[in-house]
């Protein structure tokens, strides 16, 4: 059965969602995951974990992403990006000075909140159905940290192209329509490239072009322990190989950390090493 991770370049007009569906298809595999939903309107990095792979998911999920984002000043609309409604304009005087002069503000830990148009449940139903009823309820502020946000270029009148290094739980248009009310011009998210997610960059993207069109689609897959590859590595015998498949610790002396173990058989697990005592964090073995 197929197992691994296939990075795509997400072309706009699909849902995250719309990847996976295709890609179960092509890898006959119903085990498919990815590391953080794009917008339909949104491009770029879309890691996706498959068979055995996700597994990986969880640790993938949490990690930092890079953004290029197309940020339009003097316009608000009720998504806080160039797909809704338009619901205010403004006359624009601010200068590109200007804008960069604000990015510190919103740079490092921030408070932002949610949009409506999101998929976080409130009273366990998506905010963008409320929304799309015209409902709006009230969302409390949540803690994100924004590592870099850097103007780039003024791309037009009113359109400026920026970089953003953010946690995950970032809302790029958010960040967009609160430096527009910063600047008091409002402002909108206009274009969304992912540029870095779970570790992995466009560098190893593919389209779902190549994917489709692909004699041997499993060629594209990258083995899981990939991801785990800023971890040092441990080679154990098959005795312990042994024991770890039936979950046990083993003995193994040295120095305390994470790390990916591999045995005869390949790559085990995500592992603890405590005391000299080696425990499983999460196992990739096929049982």
């Amino acid at each position: 059965m197929p197992s691994g991770i296939i990075i795509i370049d997400k072309p706009a007009g699909w849902t995250s969602h719309d990847v996976v569906a295709k890609l179960r298809r092509v890898y006959s595999e119903r085990r498919i995951g990815h590391a953080g939903t794009l917008d339909p309107m949104a491009t770029g990095v879309l890691p996706v974990f498959i068979g055995r792979a996700t597994r990986a998911v969880e640790f993938a999920f949490q990690t930092d992403k890079e953004y290029l984002a197309g940020l339009r000043l003097g316009v608000m609309t009720d998504t806080q990006d160039v797909t809704g409604a338009v619901l205010e304009t403004r006359p624009v005087t601010v200068t590109p000075a200007q804008v960069e002069d604000m990015l510190p503000r919103f740079t490092g830990p921030i408070l932002q909140i949610p949009p409506m148009y999101s998929a976080l449940k409130v009273g366990g139903r998506a905010l963008y159905k409320l929304a799309r009823e015209g409902r709006e309820v009230e969302r409390l502020p949540r803690p994100v940290t924004i590592y870099e946000f850097k103007l780039l270029s003024r791309t037009g009148e009113y359109d400026y192209a920026l970089r953003v290094s953010c946690s995950k739980g970032t809302y790029i248009r958010t960040l967009c329509h609160d430096l527009g009310q910063a600047l008091g011009c409002g402002g909108i998210l206009s274009s969304l490239r992912r540029t870095k997610a779970a570790g992995f960059t466009l560098d190893s993207a593919v389209t779902m072009d190549t994917v489709l069109s692909h004699p041997d689609p499993q060629s594209l897959l990258l083995p899981v322990d990939r991801y785990f590859d800023r971890y040092p590595s441990l080679i154990v015998d098959a005795e312990a190989e042994k024991k770890i498949r039936n979950g046990n610790a083993i003995a193994l002396p040295g120095e305390d950390g994470e790390y990916r173990v591999y045995g005869p058989g390949g790559f085990l697990m995500l592992g603890m090493r405590t005391g000299n005592q080696l425990s499983v964090i999460k196992s990739f073995f096929e049982v």
